[in-house]
């Protein structure tokens, strides 16, 4: 059975740091492109950032610099470390997986694994 589970959500006030982990079980890692998303209620899912198999990273513009996606040795351990959190970072946030090592990093159509998220409150 495919699992991915996040922890680290939390409250934190602006200009604030968060460490979230994903950790996948049930499939080969080593091919698949894993990400981050984020989702408010009412709104569009949003890809905030990628990693692909080769290690090449992606980021939405309104996070770069700020955040920074990796993954540990294993592959199966996905990490996103959010520096200078601000109001408008929060959201539920999901990790995915996929293999089609797309273009378009950031729409969650490709993606076939996904974990059930973990909740980032910033206040400021």
């Amino acid at each position: 059975e495919v699992q991915l589970v996040e922890s680290g959500g939390g409250s934190v006030q602006a200009g604030g740091s968060l460490r979230l982990t994903c950790v996948a079980s049930g499939y080969t890692y080593d091919s698949y492109r894993m990400a981050w998303f984020r989702q408010v209620p009412g709104k569009k899912r949003e890809g905030v950032a990628a990693i692909d198999s080769d290690g090449i990273t992606h980021y939405a513009d309104s996070v770069k610099g700020r955040f920074t996606i990796s993954q540990g040795n294993a592959k199966n351990t996905l990490y996103l470390q959010m520096n200078n959190l601000k109001p408008e970072d929060t959201s539920t946030y999901r990790c995915a997986a996929e293999r089609c090592g797309c273009p378009e990093w950031w729409s969650q159509l490709p993606y076939t694994y996904w974990g059930k998220g973990t909740q980032v409150t910033v206040s400021s």
